[in-house]
């Protein structure tokens, strides 16, 4: 897996295909192969494969069938976060047609901690994507808030990873002052 941490996902889905392939033999009432699943679609959504993205996802969405998913063992895989997984992959693939509604629905649900920091950065890439200053400002915004209050390094780095997203809009003005704002915080919290 350290491939798609290395940014380099097309060298991780070899490894995380055959990772698959031994849960397979393992305990079938543990997730391990569902989480694995989740990670590989990850991997494909950032190599630009489409359709094995939606496989991995379906695989991952499995886990719902089962009574204990993770019976207190060290992964804790239930599939209570597969909607953020879901909405991710699609960002990842500016497909912000099919991450919008999701992200928008997850804000809804009045998500806590890191979780709506990272839904919030999502939903400002998505308005970079669709090149609406508006949109990212106002997620941006109350990333960088929830970034401030929270102190979480994951919001942070994502933060930092919008910055490439919104260079297509840099001649709007609010856009700089979100840049500026999310330098400062990374340069804070370095």
């Amino acid at each position: 897996m350290v491939p798609a941490r290395e940014q380099r996902p097309a060298n991780a889905i070899p490894l995380l295909e055959h990772a698959i392939r031994l849960a397979r033999d393992g305990d079938s009432h543990l997730s391990t192969r569902h989480w694995t699943a989740a990670v590989l679609a990850q991997a494909r959504a950032a190599a630009g494969d489409f359709a094995g993205c939606e496989a991995a996802l379906e695989t991952a969405e499995h886990v719902r069938r089962l009574n204990h998913p993770h019976n207190g063992g060290w992964l804790r895989f239930d599939g209570a976060r597969l909607a953020e997984d879901r909405a991710a992959c699609y960002v990842r693939q500016r497909r912000s047609d099919l991450a919008e509604p999701i992200l928008t629905a997850l804000l809804r649900d009045h998500q806590s901690g890191r979780r709506r920091g990272i839904t919030l950065v999502d939903l400002a890439t998505v308005g970079a994507i669709r090149r609406d200053p508006l949109r990212v400002v106002t997620h941006a915004t109350a990333a960088l808030d929830h970034a401030r209050h929270t102190g979480s390094g994951v919001v942070v780095r994502k933060l930092r990873d919008l910055r490439p997203h919104l260079n297509s809009m840099r001649a709007d003005p609010h856009i700089c002052r979100l840049q500026e704002g999310i330098a400062e915080l990374t340069v804070a919290s370095a």
